[in-house]
């Protein structure tokens, strides 16, 4: 049976998943446009869609932002329907055979910045800055860089006064492990930099093909996330040369 999410997007095959749900490629039935459905249902025991639909909005209208289409519950789901975009950098990385020129990198490393800094220009962090979340687009739009995912953005200071968020510590790791700062590996509260220094973890990535700490064992996720940490502090300033940067910003 046809199912039609929203009362107008016709639902067609699986095309990606993960911890949050589903994603489904669906038809507009009266224009029939082709868009992306996010889907998760609502009994989950961290749902995180409905919040990501808000971030969503308010980020609507900048260049590299996917356009929401519609959010809401749906039945026994909650729904987020946006543009259809193409292939991730990491698909892409991959295709390639992991290299990617320096003049590749650049042109990248651009748009990247360009989007993050829009995120943290409307007062929030990404928290997940990873090549799976850069998406290019499609047709007319194949050489633009979006940024996706936002289900663990976060408020950097208050929307009233504008105050940062304090200092705080023993903070649980947020985000992918391999591209995650140091600050982040050591529990101390995310702020805007931990972003850039994330970002700096993927040009890395797409410069070498590998970053040193990947790779690693160990008997739990916590020993695991604890060996990454170690790693990426103890790596020479050689290799780190555009993070020592970064971790400089206060």
């Amino acid at each position: 049976m046809e199912r039609i999410v929203g009362g107008k997007f016709k639902l067609g095959r699986k095309i990606g998943g993960g911890s949050f749900g589903e994603i489904f490629l669906a038809t507009h039935i009266d224009t029939f446009e082709i868009v992306a459905v996010k889907i998760e249902n609502n009994r989950t025991k961290h749902p995180q869609l409905l919040y990501e639909s808000k971030l969503y909005n308010i980020l609507q209208g900048g260049s590299g932002i996917p356009s929401i289409k519609w959010s809401g519950v749906d039945g026994e789901d909650n729904a987020l329907v946006l543009d259809l975009l193409g292939p991730s950098l990491e698909d892409l990385f991959v295709y390639c055979g992991k290299k990617f020129s320096l003049k590749t990198v650049l042109m990248l490393a651009d748009q990247m910045i360009t989007r993050i800094e829009y995120v943290h220009s409307k007062g929030f962090l990404h928290r997940d800055i990873k090549p799976d979340n850069f998406l290019m687009g499609l047709g007319r739009k194949a050489n633009q860089v979006y940024i996706i995912d936002f289900g663990l953005a976060k408020r950097y200071r208050d929307s009233i006064t504008n105050h940062h968020i304090p200092y705080s510590e023993n903070k649980n790791l947020t985000g992918t492990a391999r591209y995650a700062s140091c600050n982040t590996h050591l529990g101390i509260e995310q702020s805007r930099r931990d972003d850039l220094e994330s970002l700096g973890y993927v040009l890395l990535y797409f410069l070498r093909g590998s970053l040193p700490w990947q790779g690693l064992k160990a008997a739990t996720k916590k020993q695991k996330y604890d060996k990454i940490g170690e790693k990426k502090v103890s790596t020479p300033i050689e290799v780190m040369s555009l993070t020592a940067y970064l971790t400089g910003l206060s």
